[in-house]
């Protein structure tokens, strides 16, 4: 008895593709499962965004006297603040610890689940690796003060400095005088925690 082996090939040829086929399948209930995660997903990425807002609102209202920007970015809320120091100088001023205590407020009674990154500026005068150090501690200046004074947690606030970035410049080159819209912190907000 002779077997033809080209009809047993094609069949388990056949068979092979239909077992892959069937093993890539997603069964409906797998598929409900797939939807049910996307909604909760959106559900909180909505819940996040509502949150961003809320901040947002409730630190434009408190920070309508300072001179402050508030700008809601994704997943992000930025607060530039303008003029916090003197020319080669990382002392924070008397005058701007009202708006860093109405920051640190806001962050402690209704939103510390977030981190603060404390960003610290320079106008140009100076050599760029200066720079980048006065801006250093012009940002830990700040974040020492709103972990010490504004109560907030250590593990949540952070300072890092971009020193004379051109491209984070208020005013283009301006220095002395002129560039005290340069030196300046800006607090970032992201949001870390749970909707």
């Amino acid at each position: 008895m002779r077997f033809n082996i080209k009809p047993l090939r094609l069949a388990l040829a056949v068979g092979a593709v239909v077992l892959v086929g069937c093993s890539n399948y997603v069964k409906r209930d797998e598929l409900a499962v797939l939807h049910d995660n996307d909604r909760r997903m959106q559900e909180q990425i909505d819940g996040l965004e509502a949150r961003m807002s809320q901040l947002t609102d409730e630190l434009r209202v408190r920070f309508e006297r300072y001179d402050a920007e508030i700008t809601q970015l994704r997943g992000r809320v930025r607060v530039d603040m303008t003029a916090h120091f003197g020319f080669d100088d990382a002392t924070l001023r008397d005058e701007d610890k009202p708006a860093l205590d109405d920051f640190a407020r806001v962050i402690s009674e209704h939103h510390p689940d977030v981190v603060v990154t404390v960003e610290g500026f320079t106008d140009p005068a100076g050599p760029a690796g200066y720079n980048r150090r006065l801006g250093q501690r012009r940002a830990e200046a700040v974040a020492d003060y709103l972990v010490g004074t504004g109560g907030l947690s250590a593990d949540r606030v952070r300072a890092v400095s971009y020193g004379e970035a051109p491209e984070r410049q208020v005013v283009p080159g301006a220095t002395h005088d002129a560039g005290m819209a340069n030196r300046r912190v800006a607090l970032v907000i992201d949001y870390a925690g749970r909707t």
